[in-house]
Parts: structure tokens; C-alpha cells; sequence
């Protein structure tokens, strides 16, 4: 094969790799797809307050809150389930670019393009402030706003 386009022996070979080529990526994306739908990410917070699941789109779709949140003010519980949640979206960025790299590749432009939009999608700043420590009940006054209820 010496690249002549005259040359049909030539031109069919060129064609035939071409086409193989082609059938990988699209098996490759294909791949790829179907793993990033599968992924779930489960996300504890470092207090042990919260537990969250998001899909692999970053929505929320499980939440468990432990007995401590009884003893925590309101604004701690709900800082530390958007902290969590922020924590959750960028390990499913992480894994998400993973499974990009591992199926497809980071040598194409296009796989570049979508780990990037895949990154820029989940991906959130992290909080500058960590969420102060829970207030826990000395018994003098309810700190739970369940109580409040």
C-alpha cells in the first residue's frame, strides 16, 4: 500500500481499517455510556451526620440522616448535607472522567471535550467554611429542631 488513491487494492485496505477504526469508537462510546449510566456515588460526611447517594447524573436519590442529627442545630444539618452533596458530585466527576479515559480514551479531541463537559456538568467548588462542630444537647435547652416541631 504506497498511498497511490489509484490503486484499488490499496484504496480497499485504507477503507477497511478506516471502518475498523470507526466500529471500535463506536463500540468504545457505546461502552462508555453504558457505564457512566450505571454509576452511583454513596458519600458519608467526616461527623458521620449524613449519608447520601446521587446517580450519575448528580441528582439525589437516597439521603439517611443518623441519630445525630437530633442533637445538631439546623443550620449544621443542612450546611452538612450541601457539603456532602458537594463531595459526592465531584467524586462522581472523578469517576466519571475514569471511566471516560479507561473506554475511549484522553488522546482524541472529542474525548477531552467530554470529560471536560463531564467535569464542568458535576463538578462544585468546595465550601470555604467547614461546617462548625454539631451542637450536642447538654440538657439545659432542646437543640434539636425536630423539637421544635
Amino acid at each position: 500500500m504506497d498511498g497511490n488513491i489509484l490503486d484499488p487494492d490499496g484504496a480497499r485496505e485504507r477503507l477497511a481499517a478506516w471502518k475498523d477504526r470507526i466500529e471500535k469508537l463506536a463500540a468504545d462510546t457505546k461502552t462508555m455510556s453504558d457505564r457512566l449510566q450505571e454509576v452511583r456515588v454513596t458519600t458519608t460526611d467526616p461527623k458521620g451526620l449524613v449519608e447520601l447517594t446521587i446517580d450519575s447524573t448528580g441528582a439525589l436519590v437516597d439521603i439517611k440522616l443518623t441519630s445525630k442529627m437530633e442533637r445538631t442545630a439546623p443550620d449544621v444539618v443542612s450546611r452538612t448535607i450541601m457539603e456532602t452533596l458537594a463531595q459526592a458530585k465531584n467524586q462522581l466527576a472523578d469517576r466519571s472522567q475514569e471511566i471516560i479515559a479507561d473506554t475511549v480514551g484522553t488522546e482524541s479531541a472529542a474525548a477531552r471535550a467530554i470529560s471536560e463537559s463531564v467535569g464542568n456538568h458535576l463538578r462544585t467548588d468546595e465550601p470555604a467554611d467547614p461546617a462548625p462542630e454539631p451542637d450536642v444537647d447538654d440538657g439545659t435547652e432542646p437543640q434539636s429542631f425536630m423539637e421544635k416541631w
